[in-house]
């Protein structure tokens, strides 16, 4: 079998994770804050604030930029379903805008435009909105680009639309740790990011997550949130808001701090596996990788994902290939034609129409950094031969 994605855990992960151990203090302990201190100063910000997921980062975040019963957050449909389900937990409304099918992330231009739109209520401006929330009198709150697959979307302007019209930006860089563009790291030009450190990113504590922020009013409420709404001044079981069991364990905190000193050897194991894949699959027909990022830019490798051409039947190749023990997953289908989002919001298929060809064409083979020269080219030569044999 070769697995989809699986870390790399070494001998300094399981010292520190037994450290934690040993010591007895579990939780809410001093673990994560050298956690949090050594991410802060990795990136440049001013705060990190450690919690249990991605997905709770996302949460807290939309909390913080003031979203609320029907208020409105512009994003990308082609994303893991988290991005949104976070804007549904505080009842806002998702407003997507397609992406850019080259680089799969959110058009930057429509995005411009569709933020000046809601912002201002421009003419047309409810025409964004999904069809069963058209009658909303909410407000655009927030803007929430999404880096995808390891690579920054294009948001310097995005970023500098939403300044001019006081609208909140958090970055969705779960899966793009390490990415910069120009110098700058992904989670570095909103006003909070959130990473995710799910097995099968590039550092993992098996479940957790991170928030970046430069502002202390978001960061405080952060920390209050994770921990149940309780007060930060230190007063025993007291507290000032409806909050969360956000909080990450002392030993998750461990193996992610273990992981993030050895960042950089983790993602360069990630690229020489993603350079070996590239350098086989670019002559096989039917099969194109993704893009090479322009100079100035980097990428960090999450999956390993490529674009099979229309004519080939995905779900006969993914068949295939599982029959030879090879895992292969569909990243992503979008998330408008998720069945729950389709009910809830009226979404039919042709209303973003690239995220839709991504989602038809996009296949994820296996990515891990210890992945052999032997199995990639064991996956490759199978893919080569199902892809020929299922050309429809």
């Amino acid at each position: 079998m070769i697995p989809l994605s699986s870390p790399d855990i070494n001998e300094d992960d399981f010292h520190l994770v037994n450290e934690v151990l040993r010591s007895g203090y579990l939780a809410s302990g001093h673990m994560t804050e050298r956690f949090e201190k050594e991410v802060a100063e990795r990136f440049g910000a001013r705060h990190a604030v450690a919690v249990s997921s991605g997905t709770a980062a996302l949460h807290l975040a939309i909390i913080a930029a003031g979203v609320n019963d029907g208020d409105f957050v512009i994003t990308s449909p082609y994303s893991f379903v988290a991005s949104a389900n976070a804007i549904l937990y505080e009842r806002g409304i998702p407003v997507f805008v397609d992406i850019d099918p080259d680089t799969l992330t959110i058009d930057p231009a429509k995005t411009i435009e569709a933020l000046r739109d809601l912002a201002q209520k421009r003419d047309g401006w409810r025409s964004l909105l999904p069809r069963s929330a058209r009658n909303s009198s909410g407000v655009l709150r927030a803007v929430l680009p999404v880096h995808l697959f390891g690579r920054t979307a294009e948001i310097r302007e995005v970023v500098a639309a939403a300044r001019e019209e006081g609208i909140a930006v958090i970055e969705d860089a779960c899966e793009a740790i390490g990415a910069t563009s120009d110098g700058v790291y992904a989670g570095r030009f909103g006003d909070a990011a959130a990473f995710g450190f799910y097995p099968n990113k590039q550092i993992t504590t098996g479940e957790g997550g991170m928030l970046l922020t430069d502002r202390e009013g978001w960061a405080d409420l952060f920390r209050s949130l994770r921990n149940q709404g309780r007060s930060n001044d230190g007063a025993t079981l007291r507290y000032e808001r409806l909050g969360f069991n956000y909080r990450i364990d002392e030993m998750s905190a461990a193996l992610g701090m273990s992981q993030f000193r050895r960042l950089d050897e983790l993602l360069l194991k990630r690229q020489v596996v993603a350079d070996r894949y590239t350098a086989l699959l670019s002559e096989v027909d039917g099969v194109t990788p993704l893009l090479d990022v322009p100079p100035g830019r980097t990428r960090t490798w999450f999956l390993y994902t490529i674009r099979l051409a229309p004519e080939i039947d995905r779900d006969a190749v993914m068949d295939g290939l599982a029959a030879r023990g090879i895992m292969t997953r569909p990243y992503f289908w979008p998330i408008h034609l998720q069945p729950f989002y389709a009910k809830q919001f009226g979404f039919v298929e042709g209303d973003f129409p690239a995220a839709e060809a991504a989602g038809r064409t996009m296949l994820a083979l296996p990515m891990s950094p210890n992945l052999s020269d032997d199995q990639i080219e064991s996956v490759c030569a199978a893919l080569a031969e199902q892809v020929s044999a299922h050309a429809v």
